[in-house]
């Protein structure tokens, strides 16, 4: 049986995991860092780095004593070598290559997105390709036809921010506190969806992509005017964000001949009012609706594991020089989008 070590330090969360080829979760430890990054209310990468560089090591020794193992029976190490914080990434990546030339094992360098891409296979042992992927997180917002490891058509991307960036600085913007997501998320259960007039931007447009800086300047005016509540505004805010995902997936989905499913993946994918819209998009379409459970959205090492079984099974093993990445675009022959802060 396959069993793999995975290492995930892209972002602000540190975490190491052991997943064997039957999709068993054997250990997952994670280490967040949001009390050393909610006085400046949102991520300084410096500070990620040094928490990194002390907590990974313990957390790959504890996952090893979790599932009662040695170093020595895990048969490859998968550490995310980017997108993300430069400084986080090279962290993981390079206690990736250590750990792989000590041991003599094939190392397995994971683009944090397929990562999320593949998550829900982990999830779901049915699940086949291709489908139909809204990768929604902190720095991304892409659709995705999934065609397998490796093999990605991107069908739209966001032109500005993603929708995960949004949720974070409307937080920020109300007070809600850090992390952005979760907290909007709260204030918006106790809020008015419509009773903020909020712009819904690119809806119905020919142009396939998200875009989502105008809506969080919109939230900045409603704030400002004095007139809404911060839950309402919370509210109004997760429907426009919704609205707008809703119709970008819809356009998508009709560009693909013949999806297995729809699937949603990535912090973003946490959030219940968003993942109950898409799932009725789904019945709508005649598709499952496939979401991986809360801990699998948010980044984790057990996606990086999985990734690293799923490509080592297909003999994608890579050398111990392989570099760190700050963008790797799942599909780099992808039109390029207009928009001077496209993310890839």
């Amino acid at each position: 049986m396959m069993l793999v070590l995975g290492l995930e330090s892209s972002c602000d969360e540190t975490a190491a995991a052991l997943v064997d080829g039957s999709r068993k979760v054997l250990s997952h430890r994670l280490a967040t860092q949001e009390d050393a990054h909610r006085p400046y209310g949102g991520v300084v990468p410096e500070i990620a780095a040094r928490a990194h560089v002390e907590r990974l090591i313990p957390l790959v020794e504890g996952a090893l004593d979790d599932a009662g193992l040695r170093l020595a029976d895990v048969n490859a190490i998968a550490a995310t070598a980017g997108p993300g914080l430069i400084g986080g990434v090279m962290v993981g990546l390079v206690t990736g290559k250590a750990l792989a030339l000590a041991t003599g094992k094939p190392l397995i360098a994971i683009n944090h997105l397929e990562g999320h891409a593949l998550s829900p296979r982990l999830a779901d042992p049915d699940l086949a390709f291709p489908y139909a992927l809204l990768l929604v997180s902190g720095g991304h917002c892409q659709l995705l036809e999934v065609r397998g490891p490796g093999d990605y058509r991107r069908l739209a991307t966001t032109i500005d921010d993603a929708a995960g960036e949004a949720f974070d600085k409307t937080a920020k913007l109300l007070g809600l506190g850090f992390p952005g997501g979760p907290a909007v998320e709260k204030a918006a259960l106790l809020g008015d969806p419509f009773a903020v007039p909020l712009p819904r931007p690119l809806l119905g447009s020919q142009e396939p992509h998200f875009s989502f800086a105008g809506l969080k300047s919109a939230v900045l005016r409603a704030r400002d005017a004095g007139l809404y509540r911060p839950e309402d505004i919370a509210a109004s805010f997760t429907q426009a964000v919704i609205d707008c995902l809703i119709d970008r997936t819809a356009r998508g989905l009709r560009r693909m001949e013949a999806p297995t499913a729809l699937v949603v993946a990535g912090g973003v994918a946490a959030n219940s009012a968003i993942r109950a819209a898409l799932e009725r998009l789904a019945v709508d379409h005649g598709l499952p609706f496939i979401a991986p459970p809360g801990w699998l959205c948010t980044d984790n090492a057990a996606m990086i594991a999985w990734a690293g079984i799923e490509r080592h099974a297909l003999g994608w093993d890579d050398p111990l020089d392989v570099a760190a990445r700050a963008r790797w675009p799942l599909d780099p022959s992808a039109e390029k989008a207009r928009g001077a802060g496209v993310k890839a």
